[in-house]
């Protein structure tokens, strides 16, 4: 059995055609790391490589399945990453090249021959609801909680799933509000396969799972390849190009900067809350002129 170190995989101990992928980092809320894309990748090769292998089940260990990018180093601190720059000017390329392999990491998800069940408790939200929406289906809580709160400030969902998954206009007032919605909203508008209370989560999950487990992988596979060739002639591939770039764009525009300024001076936990309270958050000029005090006096 593969071993990683922000996630575990192997075959369900009571139906071997199943596969758990559980993302274990439950002290971080299963926070993505610079590892877990590439895990997340390498566990799924291993379980397209597994001729006993159906279905595979995407789960969070502890109170959630994950809560999006381990950002408590980038917002609070300054360190020099691919994604934050702070001792060089910003290299778009870098940044576009280091968050477009995560991007296609995520994917993996999509791309796999065998189906993906995302099965959600807790939160799914910002890089979290990312992985999630990769997978080919979803089961929630019904209290579980999936959005993308950057969408507000400092971020744009790089895997462009949302429209794919909801349509245009639902997906305009996710990325529009960065509210997040719960298991039943989610299915009521059919970005869930399923939402049931969280006691019931499990059985739903694996009874949808064995219920695949049960068709040769071949013809699941080209089921899954029939339906995806619909999402890529939509024009995935080219969302994901436009939505990457605009990723680093957020996070260097005079908004990006100002919030991550804030965030250093005032704590992370300071700068969510002035983003999700429905605050103005400071753009343009005013931003700009944020920035040169925070800089100058972060106290």
């Amino acid at each position: 059995m593969p071993e990683f170190s922000t996630l575990r995989i192997g075959p369900d101990a009571s139906n071997p055609r199943v596969a758990r992928l559980l993302l274990n980092r439950p002290e971080r809320l299963n926070a993505i790391n610079d590892a877990m894309p590439r895990e997340i990748r390498a566990a799924v090769e291993w379980a397209n490589a597994e001729d006993s292998i159906h279905v595979i089940v995407v789960e969070g260990a502890g109170k959630g399945f994950c809560g999006g990018y381990d950002l408590s180093q980038f917002g609070e601190g300054k360190i020099d990453h691919p994604c934050q720059q702070e001792s060089q000017p910003w290299d778009p390329m870098v940044d576009y090249a280091y968050m477009k392999r995560n991007t296609e990491d995520f994917m993996a998800l999509w791309r796999s021959m065998k189906p993906t069940i995302a099965k959600v408790h807790g939160h799914a939200v910002a890089g979290g609801s990312d992985i999630a929406l990769c997978c080919d289906l979803l089961v929630m809580a019904e209290d579980a909680r999936i959005g993308y709160m950057p969408t507000r400030v400092w971020g744009c969902p790089t895997t462009a799933m949302w429209t794919y998954r909801l349509g245009p206009t639902r997906a305009k007032q996710l990325m529009f509000t960065g509210d997040t919605i719960d298991g039943r909203k989610a299915a009521d508008w059919g970005l869930a396969n399923e939402a049931v209370p969280a006691s019931e989560l499990e059985a739903a999950t694996m009874k949808l799972a064995e219920r695949i487990a049960g068709v040769p992988r071949g013809h699941l596979a080209m089921h899954k390849i029939v339906v995806n060739q619909v999402m890529l002639a939509m024009g995935l591939e080219q969302s994901q190009q436009v939505a990457t770039i605009f990723d680093g764009i957020t996070r260097h525009n005079p908004e990006g900067m100002w919030f991550r300024r804030y965030a250093q001076a005032e704590g992370f936990k300071a700068a969510v809350q002035w983003r999700d309270s429905g605050r103005p958050i400071p753009e343009g000029d005013e931003a700009r002129e944020l920035v040169r005090k925070l800089e100058s006096d972060p106290n």
